[in-house]
């Protein structure tokens, strides 16, 4: 247990900040209330640094992947930070401003950035489980806290239409794979990640193959947690959610409970392993042929009905699944055999969710960063494809930001999107799953209509005159500008800069590059291990 207290100091500031925030956030002093950002910036900062250079003992299944995780979960956290300001009591300042009453009753800032860092808290969680039920919690935590922050998001009925739904199709997914778990536990007597590993490679090894509750439980558990990466068939909330919360809420939700669905996945595979296919290598068939139809169904789902789409976030909500659809094949192609990152399908997933987070935070600040007055004269979000012509003439930062944003996406060459897409292309090539990189590359294809669309709107086609309500103006909030010029320079920067962040993410997952020798020694991962009963480390890359 001290060993396990030890590696959580970057949790345990995220909690200490909350506690300070849920105080702050209540001052009558306008100046005291101001400072929850600020707090929420400074403890995502500390708990960056803490898992960074104080990570612990290596503890659980996958120890390098948690430090990872933490790492790039207060990265992508402070700069969803920057979105947040006017998300939370902006009429209610507004009012207090010209001269009104602050009533604390009706404030919901404190709330807010107190669910916003617990959301974190719990994603970072998610990545340092080592425990079914830490599991189970972990991924609640992430989840729990953004069923409110939807609902509160903007002053309008449909947050909270779009909250309820998020809420009950999500206590769905938690029922699924909640109940797979416990068929885990009941086929192996454990809910130890490490535990379940070994227990199930004694099984193997036996000859008796894998028990049938284990096998029922595992795909339940995938199937249950395929909602928080908003995978078919667990999809179709994220669309109307997407539209209905605010924009940064919506940037919030298609990354931090993505994210923790893809770490949550990465264990529950690992403890099987990717040593069981016709060739021996690759899943076990029970979850093989259901993750392949999941993966073909998300990306082409995904992008077919985002081409069908005028409202810029419901575009980038079936993106979201698209790009889920993507990841998934560096899920099943698995942590390879050479140890190199080219060769890692989990060491590209796991750069690629950094790679997401900061290309499509930069979209999302585009329309949290423009307004417009409806037909009832109130302001709201410009969330037209329509409202986005002549951007780059307009609001030139705010153009080129959608515009580098969207190419990022897309995965054009020299774009920090191109450098995270190709490892998963190399990755299911080097598993020898060709039929399923065709598919991906015939989607990719496929998501360059909107894309490109995107991209084109604010920078070859003219602004319109409106044809109800008021023309595009930009919101009063300049730390929203901020967060996507930081993104769109991601885009541009990262892309020639991204070496060491790939052998991070190689590193998280135990691989490094083969030195002489690495490769006839036959460095293995635990998956190839799992067939072999005298094995049972719990590190990648451990000969």
């Amino acid at each position: 247990m001290i060993e396990k207290i030890q590696t959580l100091w970057p949790e345990i500031a995220l909690f200490v900040t909350t506690c300070v925030v849920m105080i702050v956030g209540l001052s009558h002093n306008r100046s005291v209330r101001a400072l929850c950002a600020p707090l929420c910036g400074v403890g995502l900062f500390a708990a960056g640094l803490l898992a960074a250079f104080v990570p612990g003992p290596a503890v659980g299944l996958l120890p390098g992947m948690a430090v990872y995780g933490k790492v790039i979960t207060a990265a992508v956290g402070i700069l969803l930070l920057l979105l947040m300001p006017g998300v939370a009591d902006r009429d209610l300042e507004a009012a207090v401003a010209r001269g009104g009453r602050f009533e604390p009753l009706r404030s919901n800032r404190a709330e807010f950035y107190s669910f916003f860092l617990f959301s974190l808290t719990g994603l970072m969680l998610c990545a340092g489980a080592d425990d079914l039920i830490w599991l189970f919690l972990a991924l609640e935590l992430t989840s729990l806290p953004t069923y409110v922050m939807v609902a509160i998001s903007t002053p309008r009925n449909r947050s909270v239409e779009a909250s309820v739904k998020y809420f009950f199709l999500g206590a769905m997914g938690a029922a699924i794979f909640l109940y797979g778990f416990a068929l885990i536990y009941g086929a192996t007597g454990t809910t130890h990640l490490v535990e379940i590993r070994d227990a199930l490679a004694a099984q193997v090894a036996s000859g008796a193959g894998f028990n049938m509750l284990a096998m029922v439980g595992l795909v339940m558990a995938v199937v249950g947690v395929s909602f928080k990466i908003a995978a078919v068939p667990m999809h179709f909330y994220t669309p109307d959610v997407y539209q209905g919360a605010a924009a940064p809420i919506s940037a919030f939700l298609a990354f931090v409970p993505k994210s923790a669905g893809f770490f949550a996945l990465i264990l529950l595979l690992a403890t099987v392993g990717w040593s069981h296919g016709p060739a021996g290598d690759g899943l076990p068939g029970f979850l093989y042929a259901p993750l392949w139809v999941i993966a073909v169904l998300t990306m082409t789902a995904g992008n077919v009905l985002a081409i069908l789409q005028n409202s810029v976030k419901r575009i980038l909500a079936y993106s979201s699944i698209a790009h889920s659809g993507y990841m998934l094949v560096g899920l099943i192609a698995g942590p390879g055999r050479s140890g190199a990152f080219a060769d890692s399908g989990i060491a590209a997933v796991l750069f690629y969710l950094l790679a997401y987070g900061v290309m499509n935070m930069g979209a999302f600040a585009v329309v949290a960063s423009l307004e417009r007055r409806n037909r009832a004269g109130e302001l709201e979000e410009a969330d037209s494809v329509a409202d986005l012509r002549g951007l780059c003439a307009t609001h030139p930062v705010l153009g080129w930001t959608m515009v580098l944003s969207s190419v990022g996406l897309l995965g054009l060459p020299l774009t920090f999107g191109f450098v995270a897409k190709l490892p998963l292309f190399t990755a299911g090539i080097a598993a020898g799953e060709i039929p399923l990189v065709i598919i991906l590359g015939l989607n990719s294809a496929i998501a360059a209509y909107y894309y490109l669309r995107l991209a084109a709107a604010p920078l070859l086609e003219k602004p319109e005159e409106p044809i109800t309500g008021g023309p595009v103006v930009r919101a009063p909030f300049p730390s929203r500008v901020v967060a996507g010029v930081l993104s769109a320079a991601g885009v541009l920067i990262l892309g020639f800069t991204a070496a060491p962040l790939g052998d991070a993410a190689n590193r998280a997952v135990g691989g490094h590059a083969p030195a002489s020798g690495d490769a006839a020694a036959g460095v293995v991962d635990p998956g190839a291990q799992l067939g072999r009963a005298d094995v049972a480390g719990p590190e990648l890359g451990k000969k």
